[in-house]
Formats: C-alpha cells, sequence, structure tokens
C-alpha cells in the first residue's frame, strides 16, 4: 500500500483534528486492515489505540522533563550487578506506589555512590508513568531557590511549587546544617505536604541524625516527628557503584580525541 491511499483531504482533516500523528503509521495500518478483513470498527480502534499510546507516552516525557528526571535512572536501567543490599519487600511495596496514593513518604538511607539517587528518580518515572505529578530538586538548590524568591517577593509561587505537586523528591538532604531561615523553610515543606502529598528523601544520614542540623530544635523536632511517622525506610549498604566507572588506562578516548600515536622501540 502506498502513501497515495491517504489523501490529501484525509490528511488535512486529520491534522485539523490534531491526530496529524496518525499519518506516520495510518499507511501500515490500512494494509494490515485489508490483510486481515478488518470491519471498520476494528480499524477504528486499532488506528486510535495507537494515538492513544502515543499521547500517553509523550505525557509521560513532558511530565519527566518538568519534574528534572534523568533519563538514566529508570528502573529498568538499574544495574542488578552492582554490589549494594536492601530489603526488597519494602522496595517491592515502594514500586507499587500505594504510597503516592497514601500520601506517605520515603526515607532512602546510605553511604556514597551505592544507587539511593537512582532509586529515587526511578521511583519518580514510575510515578510520571501513572500520571502522577512530579519535582525532583537537589535539597541546598531547594532552599537556595527559596533564600532567593524572599528577595524577588516569589516565596509564596515558589513554596507552592514545592507543594502542590504529588511527588516532591529531595536529594542530598542533611549534609549541611541548616541556619534559621531554611530550617524554617524545611519545616514549612515538611508541615504542609504531612498527609496531603508525598515526599521522597534521599539522605547519607538517618532521620534519627537530622534534629542536629537544624537551627531550630522545636521546629525540627515537630516536622521530623511528623515525617517519620509516616515514612516507609530504604536502608541501601554496599560498595559505591561510582568506583565501577573511573576511567583506566585501557579506557577508549572519548568521542573526537584524538590519539597520540604509540612509538616504536628500536632494536639496538
Amino acid at each position: 500500500m502506498t502513501s497515495e491511499v491517504i489523501t490529501a483531504d484525509l490528511k488535512a482533516t486529520l491534522r485539523r483534528l490534531k491526530l496529524g500523528r496518525l499519518l506516520d503509521t495510518l499507511p501500515e495500518r490500512l494494509t494490515l486492515a485489508r490483510q486481515q478483513a478488518m470491519t471498520h470498527q476494528d480499524f477504528l480502534l486499532v488506528v486510535l489505540s495507537d494515538e492513544v499510546a502515543r499521547r500517553d507516552t509523550a505525557a509521560v516525557s513532558i511530565r519527566a522533563a518538568q519534574a528534572h528526571l534523568d533519563p538514566a535512572m529508570t528502573l529498568e536501567q538499574w544495574d542488578a550487578t552492582a554490589k549494594v543490599t536492601y530489603d526488597r519487600a519494602p522496595w517491592n511495596e515502594l514500586a507499587s506506589l500505594r504510597f503516592v496514593d497514601a500520601h506517605a513518604h520515603v526515607a532512602i538511607v546510605g553511604p556514597v555512590g551505592v544507587g539511593k539517587t537512582f532509586l529515587a528518580h526511578a521511583l519518580g518515572w514510575i510515578a510520571c508513568r501513572k500520571g502522577a505529578s512530579v519535582l525532583c530538586v537537589a535539597a541546598d538548590k531547594m532552599l537556595k531557590a527559596l533564600r532567593h524568591a524572599r528577595l524577588d517577593h516569589t516565596y509564596e509561587q515558589e513554596l507552592r511549587r514545592l507543594i502542590a505537586v504529588d511527588l516532591l523528591i529531595v536529594d542530598d538532604f542533611g549534609l549541611d546544617s541548616l541556619d534559621p531561615t531554611e530550617s524554617r523553610d524545611t519545616y514549612e515543606i515538611l508541615n504542609e505536604r504531612h498527609r496531603s502529598g508525598s515526599i521522597i528523601v534521599t539522605s547519607n544520614r538517618g532521620p534519627d541524625e537530622w534534629l542536629a542540623t537544624f537551627a531550630d530544635p522545636l521546629r525540627a523536632q515537630s516536622a521530623i516527628d511528623r515525617f517519620v511517622n509516616n515514612t516507609y525506610d530504604l536502608v541501601i549498604d554496599g560498595e559505591s557503584y561510582r568506583t565501577r566507572q573511573k576511567p583506566t588506562l585501557d579506557t577508549p578516548p572519548a568521542s573526537g580525541e584524538k590519539t597520540k600515536p604509540k612509538r616504536r622501540r628500536l632494536n639496538r
């Protein structure tokens, strides 16, 4: 079946209905319909199902881009050979995403390089595929953005951005001590999202160690107590995966990089 089967009038009509992407597969679908003697209803279902799948895929990509998720950190790309250990039972429960429906939280804790950020992003991708709104931010950048927002009077807008999403992922929390302003902002976020939205926090420190990082112990106790008592804990242990990515002398040069010719050794 050639592309001439698709008339100019049909192309114009599909584009006017914002169904122009159907033209990518329509010739093949017409051929299939004739070969299998499909009814008009079955043919229409197949063609429209293509469009639904295409739009769903595009929507996931848009949500993930808006969430600032790393495209290289999906569950399908997790390296099962990594020398890390964690309890599979809670992970399987988290991957079901029921914690988001319940407005519960997740604390992913472990040493440097064991995949905390990777698993947090992987959960974010699952959430995007299920139609949830997600936002992923590094803890220091989040607090810095709130500090700057105070200066240009957009604080409420920035705070709503962090509170409004279904799932907020805060990476590398608790690395540094918080000043009074940062402590207050962290309290506001944890307090506002309590029972109204989910948070995934990755940290080298357990929640029991976060208290010491706050400048205001009273606010810290209140916020952390609410968070901890509504949180799934995923503790990861093992070797840093980054050591496996360390370049060696046998590593081929990057694309475009010139290699020096080897010198020949002369026999004397």
